[in-house]
């Protein structure tokens, strides 16, 4: 089993004291990553929450290889990274969103360290009531813990704020920081102090919500971002006194509130504001001298201010919104992490790219913009790799074995300066059976009702296997929408369907006759257009030998013959619009997706031009084994349901003859997720195990996160985290089912099981015979003799 394409941006990455290796929080554990070569070295594991912190604090040379890190499970670990292993766990039993460590140290306080080495930190956590277990009115506390001489939580409360906010400890280890709304609250921290000494605190205020903050690395200096894209900067904070920021009355802490004002009541000597980003401040950091003020927001640049004098000036664009600066030991090296789920490791002072730790871009976040954008990714099976959209108009093809980007292609050019107005959209990328080709959709909203445009887009590989624009074709459907683009298994021919009513085959012309010589192009042009009835073309699929193509039409569907564009029949119907087509690999059988108020998924058999079965179930994704007569449905599960799953949805593997499913595992975040048949990776022995040629599967959810496994007999029952591997599907009699993020419960799918048409015989046909669809009438002579039969039947009436 491989698991990939974690969050590597959620929290700020650290250095190790040699700069050498960079942790970086990855879900419920923390990779550990070489700095030279940008590859994975080890990973922490451990924890069974997201991981939230990870701080590298070594007192003394026999702890320079020791790390802490923190989670939502409630509990901080310490780790010695050079084994990996964990040597310390303390309990919490709070979820803990932010943990910080003063590690300066002078020379003095180390030699006290060796000889009482109490490591003090501070933790932002979640407070529960006691009784009900749910959230207070004001569930975010600033605690204090010892994490050498640990008992239980202390029980001085900082600041009680209404969610748990981040905290920020100054480099020089003095003073620690959160933003709460409109105002900082700054506590000075006292020297090797005891749980019962009393924090002293001050709060600075503004007229805006504050985004971020940060400490001078050697005097009373705070900077903090605001949401206009302002910076403050005060000078001399706290230098007068530190108020009594807590005091436990009656068990419950009381506040000295600073008189209320704006920052120029503050206690502070002066307070400057600096301007340039046109939106919120996303990260702010001193330098490590502390003469420059890094600053970065949503336009990835990330801006050098000048402390003394205020000037700036812009380093080269990164090209995505900016999180995390971090600084490393060795001052030739920094961290920069991005909102696309990036990590480059920077030259100081040069500020050049020199690596970079790529994970998965993060799902667009205008999915619901227009009618057909598509939020699918596109698999290419054979090499195992992944097609995403990206918010700057790019395509990133990421490796699903070796769980790092590849390489990206960009689709349409891109306005760099971010917009709140969204005018252009990616909608919909597809790519061939064998990754040969690949279909692109971009659509230019219209402003006002005016000025819209779609454009199709199709794409070969190069000599460098780089995907390069063949042919562009603007409106290719009129001003409709398109709603699929599906290539043929063997051919270079496509089908394009739209919601205007046609669909369009195209074939790519690699040689034309022009005046008795043959011209070498590599064009796509169209070869037929198809319509039925003027219905919506909603969805299109090749069957597996290329002879039969399957258009969708509203809710029926119909098969045409895509070299001589013919319409060959039409099978049908469904309660709602079917929105996916796919052939079930090289057997006999089509699959059809409905959504709506009544969705469905309905296997037909091509053989019979008939429903062979159906359930009534939210679909989300669908694919099938291209050499095996097996299909997986990814299923959304309803809100209100009448079963305990861990999870909400369920992954279901089918032998397309059979509706009783072989196997299902229960899963978390479908909505939004994909589910491929891949080919074995021969390279990696934990997965195949010598036996490339089965294909495994893939699920990714609606976060991107992934996991492969063999769907198949042993290696299925295997995935179980919860251990309960003899459990059996017990409404079916199917056993050997298994739940990859925990315990499926029973189902009974046979609930849920649609009728695919009427059964029972009518004794009065002629009542019904003609009503329906006419693509469904019976054969003549059976009509010529029903029709005589209800003639008779009137005659009967009329003499009674």
């Amino acid at each position: 089993m491989i698991r990939g394409g974690l969050n590597y941006v959620s929290s700020a990455p650290a250095f190790s004291k040699d700069g050498k290796r960079l942790f970086v929080c990855s879900g419920t554990s923390v990779s550990v990553f070489s700095t030279a070569t940008g590859s994975l070295v080890s990973s922490l594991q451990g924890h069974t929450a997201l991981v939230t912190a990870v701080v590298v604090v070594p007192t003394t040379a026999s702890l320079l290889s020791y790390c802490w890190t923190a989670s939502v499970d409630g509990t901080i670990r310490q780790w010695d990274y050079s084994v990996p292993e964990c040597v310390k766990i303390l309990d919490l039993r709070f979820p803990i969103f932010s943990l910080v460590v003063p590690s300066a140290l002078s020379t003095r306080e180390e030699k006290d360290a060796k000889s009482s080495p109490n490591v003090i930190a501070y933790v932002s956590v979640e407070s529960i009531n006691a009784q009900d277990n749910r959230p207070k009115p004001r569930f975010g506390q600033i605690r204090k813990c010892n994490l050498t001489n640990f008992h239980t939580v202390s029980s001085l409360i900082l600041r009680e704020t209404e969610q748990p906010e981040s905290l920020t400890i100054s480099p020089s280890g003095k003073f620690l920081g959160i933003k709460d709304k409109r105002k900082l609250h700054i506590w000075k921290v006292p020297k090797m102090d005891s749980d019962s000494a009393v924090s002293k605190k001050i709060t600075l205020h503004h007229t805006k919500t504050f985004t971020v903050l940060a400490f001078h690395p050697t005097e009373r200096i705070v900077a903090a971002g605001d949401v206009t894209g302002r910076i403050l900067i005060w000078r001399g904070f706290g230098a007068q006194k530190f108020l009594n920021s807590s005091v436990l009355v009656n068990g419950r802490p009381t506040y000295n509130d600073d008189k209320p004002g704006v920052r120029e009541n503050d206690d502070a000597e002066s307070c400057c504001t600096w301007h340039w980003h046109s939106s919120g401040v996303s990260h702010l950091s001193f330098s490590s001298d502390g003469a420059y003020l890094y600053s970065g927001g949503k336009e990835g640049v990330l801006m050098l201010w000048q402390l003394d004098t205020g000037n700036k000036k812009s380093l080269p664009r990164i090209g995505s919104p900016l999180l995390y600066f971090v600084d490393s030991p060795d001052s030739s090296l920094s961290a920069l992490s991005c909102a696309d789920n990036q990590i480059h490791i920077l030259k100081m002072p040069s500020m050049e790219i020199i690596k970079s730790i790529s994970g998965i871009k993060p799902p667009l976040s205008s999915q619901d913009i227009c009618e057909g954008l598509s939020s699918r990714v596109s698999f290419d099976c054979t090499s195992g790799s992944v097609a995403v959209q990206t918010e700057n108009y790019r395509i990133q093809f990421y490796s699903l074995f070796a769980n790092r980007g590849v390489y990206e292609v960009q689709v349409c050019e891109r306005n760099h300066q971010p917009v709140d107005e969204i005018t252009l959209v990616v909608s919909l990328v597809e790519l061939s059976i064998d990754g040969s080709m690949m279909g692109t959709v971009e659509i230019k909203l219209p402003e006002d009702g005016i000025g819209g445009l779609v454009c199709l887009k199709f794409w070969d590989l190069d000599d460098n296997q780089r995907f390069s624009v063949s042919t562009l074709i603007y409106e290719p459907h009129r001003d409709a929408h398109i709603s699929a683009v599906a290539f043929h298994p063997t051919r270079h021919m496509a089908v394009s369907s739209s919601y205007g009513g046609d669909f369009k085959v195209w074939v790519c012309k690699e040689e034309i006759e022009h005046k008795g010589q043959m011209l070498q192009t590599s064009g796509w042009m169209c070869h037929a257009v198809g319509s039925y009835k003027n219905k919506a073309m909603r969805a299109a699929a090749f069957s597996a030998d290329g002879s039969v193509l399957a258009v969708a039409a509203d809710t029926v569907i119909t098969l045409w013959d895509p070299n001589n564009n013919v319409l060959v029949a039409v099978i049908g119907e469904t309660p709602m619009p079917i929105t996916r087509l796919v052939f079930a690999g090289s057997s006999d059988y089509l699959l059809s997706v409905s959504h709506g108020s009544k969705p469905q998924l309905s296997v037909w058999s091509m053989s019979k031009l008939a429903a062979s079965w159906s359930y009534r179930l939210q679909i989300e994704a669908v694919s099938f084994a291209i050499d095996l007569s097996y299909f997986a449905a990814l299923v959304l599960l309803p809100e209100s349901n009448d079963c305990t799953f861990k999870g909400d949805g369920i992954i279901l593997l089918f032998n397309v003859k059979d509706p009783v499913p072989v196997a299902s595992w229960s899963v978390s975040k479908a909505k939004g997720g994909g589910l491929a048949f891949l080919k074995g990776d021969p390279s990696e022995s934990a997965i195949t195990d010598g036996r490339a040629s089965q294909p495994l599967l893939v699920y990714i959810n609606g976060d991107r996160e992934y996991v492969i496994f063999h769907p198949y007999g042993k290696e299925a029952r295997e995935l179980s985290i919860t251990g309960h591997e003899d459990r059996v599907f017990e409404e079916t009699g199917q056993s050997g089912y298994t739940s990859i993020y925990g315990e499926l419960p029973k189902f009974d799918l046979k609930r849920n099981i649609a009728s695919p048409i009427p059964s029972a015989a009518s004794e009065r046909p002629w009542e019904t015979i003609f009503s329906g669809s006419s693509h469904s009438l019976p054969p003549l002579t059976k009509l010529c003799s029903e029709f005589l039969e209800s003639l008779l039947e009137k005659r009967t009436t009329t003499v009674e």
